[in-house]
């Protein structure tokens, strides 16, 4: 007897995936899990922005080159127009560190209401922990609670987070102390000269440098950290079978763009507490090196398709700047706070984000 695969008699196999079963048209595919699971990505997205405001602005806003709110009023608008910058993170995000084709809306759920869980908790402590993390680390426990670690693409984990984890700190670090050392040698050259500036001149000059420094860090913002929503919308939308391949809509650009902004404009002023003035005292030619530092990194990363934190970035390059005064011009037990931080994010958030996929599952939401 002749017999035919399902799939030639239009069914799909019976263990098909929704992402490899035969798609039909997308707005039948628009399921109220999928809406909850969208609105749950906006709600990250926006306290992203009002966590992670702090990160961009704390150091212009300690060393008085802004006032606050036109501060939060400009990180807002170059994190819309870093968001446009492209869509290698979010690709990243979407197909790079777990098999998107064993994804369900239950793991994609799970995972944001980990990062978001987790992200709230340490805004309320004023811990500046990573939000990035916080999303990979929610992912890869939920994945890992729903189809096992053999869904993990550990070549795409390590190389694009794990590496970058380690080393963008490092060189947040290094890199800001040694561009403080050169600017402080260029300040010593310019004042030993009869006709130099005096010292109150070259502060007012960083003063105004540091409102381009801190657009620039703004803008690195943006395009890094908003495409973490891009991403995990857009896997969204692929497990769905609303779209069919993981490639970003315009739409949900537009609307990550929107959501970090608005989140932007509210402020995070517990963590801006700590990245401004607990970590170590900054003055404008402090502030201009770790900005500057910091958003090069991010940005390139962004380039790359590499998911960093901006937290760690600005945080470990505030505490290279501090270093240039050396050892005692770091507040060490407030490092080691955000140290800890950096540490649990990623398994804090990935047990969070494994037992709200094992609640999800227990209530029929798959």
């Amino acid at each position: 007897m002749i017999t035919r695969p399902l799939d030639m008699l239009g069914a799909a196999p019976v263990n098909a995936h929704p992402a490899q079963a035969p798609r039909s048209p997308p707005i039948e595919n628009v399921t109220l899990t999928l809406v909850v699971t969208i609105a749950l990505a906006i709600a990250f997205d926006y306290i992203n922005g009002f966590h992670d405001t702090a990160n961009a602005i704390a150091t212009s806003v300690a060393t008085r080159a802004l006032r606050p709110q036109h501060a939060l009023l400009m990180a807002a608008a170059f994190n819309f127009i870093g968001a446009f910058a492209g869509t290698a993170v979010a690709k990243t995000i979407g197909a790079g560190l777990v098999d998107e084709t064993t994804t369900t809306a239950a793991v994609v759920m799970a995972a944001l209401i980990g990062a978001i869980v987790w992200n709230l908790i340490t805004w309320w402590l004023g811990l500046p922990s990573s939000s990035s993390h916080a999303l990979i680390g929610g992912l890869l426990g939920a994945t890992i609670a729903a189809v096992g670690t053999g869904a993990i693409k550990v070549e795409g984990l390590v190389n694009k987070v794990l590496i970058p984890l380690v080393t963008s700190p490092i060189l947040g670090f290094i890199g800001a102390l040694a561009l403080i050392v050169f600017l402080g040698w260029l300040v010593y050259a310019a004042t030993r000269r009869p006709d130099g500036p005096d010292r109150r001149f070259l502060s007012n000059l960083f003063r105004r440098l540091q409102v381009f420094s801190a657009g620039f860090m703004a803008f690195a913002h943006g395009s890094n950290d908003a495409q973490k929503t891009m991403g995990i919308i857009t896997l969204a939308l692929y497990t769905a079978g609303v779209i069919p391949t993981v490639e970003v809509p315009f739409w949900v650009i537009v609307v990550s763009a929107t959501a970090i902004s608005l989140g932007t404009a509210i402020g995070g002023w517990r963590i801006m507490q700590t990245m401004g003035h607990r970590v170590t005292e900054l003055e404008p030619i402090h502030g201009f090196a770790a900005e500057t530092t910091a958003a090069t990194i991010i940005y390139t990363a962004a380039h790359f398709g590499m998911p960093v934190s901006t937290t760690h970035v600005i945080s470990s390059a505030i505490m290279g700047v501090g270093t240039s005064r050396g050892i005692k011009g770091v507040k060490w037990g407030v490092a080691r706070r955000i140290l800890v931080a950096w540490i649990l994010t990623i398994p804090a958030a990935g047990i969070v984000g494994a037992l709200t996929w094992y609640v999800l599952n227990a209530l029929g939401v798959h």
